[in-house]
């Protein structure tokens, strides 16, 4: 089927595939200078634990040794800051976001941290890498692969990009398992985040579009089965807060 016929979810309402990534690219043009204050103010400040959970797992070596880590759908450099704070000398990671907006906030915070010699900013599509085959030990993505058309591509451009012995580490929001946590995370995702974007960011329609986002994105034995599909070996999962997130992980062996 020509991609133009064909029709993908953007939140709860189906558009054609063509088009989901110029409607994904506008929210994140509309939020990128308050991105980090809102994962803060959506998540409790929860999300930075859940992201040093990921770099605790990812373990990226203390040694002089070379370690190269891309990191996809990271534009504002959270991940890869994280990482390079764990990590020895020979450390060295790649963001790479389709969005220019958020990149230039990553650009500015490296420099800030002093680490703009460790962490480089690359404009790509996660569906199609300009990356050659086998080039890095690690690749990461959080809380992104969700907002991707095609994520059977991307996964299989992340197999693709890694090293033998190299991992896969994806961060995504997931699905309560808590009886009524559920209905609390629902009623406050539907009612509260919307009304917290309008106030931060002016911006409701975005977060209501990401709050949708979660709910159509596949349960997590359903998305290890994906990761699994793409080439990669010992898929595992691990959910975090009740089911709030997912951390999975694979290995290209």
């Amino acid at each position: 089927m020509d991609q133009a016929d064909q029709t993908t979810h953007f939140g709860f309402r189906d558009v054609p595939l063509g088009e989901k990534q110029t409607l994904v690219n506008d929210v994140f043009h509309s939020v990128a200078q308050r991105y980090d204050l809102m994962n803060d103010l959506m998540s409790a400040g929860l999300h930075r634990v859940w992201k040093d959970i990921m770099i605790n797992t990812l373990n990226p070596p203390k040694s002089d040794a070379p370690f190269a880590l891309l990191d996809v759908a990271g534009g504002t450099g959270d991940i890869s800051f994280r990482a390079a704070g764990k990590a020895g000398a020979g450390f060295h990671a790649t963001v790479c976001d389709i969005n220019a907006d958020m990149l230039e906030v990553g650009r500015q915070r490296a420099y800030r941290l002093g680490l703009d010699d460790r962490v480089d900013f690359v404009e790509g599509n996660a569906e199609k890498l300009a990356f050659p085959d086998r080039a890095f030990d690690a690749y990461t993505i959080a809380f992104g692969i969700r907002n991707v058309p095609q994520i059977e591509l991307a996964l299989a451009e992340a197999h693709r990009v890694l090293k033998h012995g190299g991992r896969f580490l994806c961060l995504e929001f997931s699905t309560v398992e808590v009886p009524g946590l559920d209905k609390l995370y629902d009623l406050f995702s539907f009612n509260v985040i919307p009304q917290l974007g309008r106030a931060v960011t002016g911006d409701a329609e975005s977060y209501r579009y990401l709050v949708e986002s979660i709910r159509q994105f596949p349960r997590p034995s359903t998305f290890a089965e994906m990761i699994s599909a793409a080439g990669f070996a010992r898929t595992s999962w691990q959910t975090l807060s009740g089911g709030i997130v997912a951390l999975h992980s694979g290995w290209r062996l």
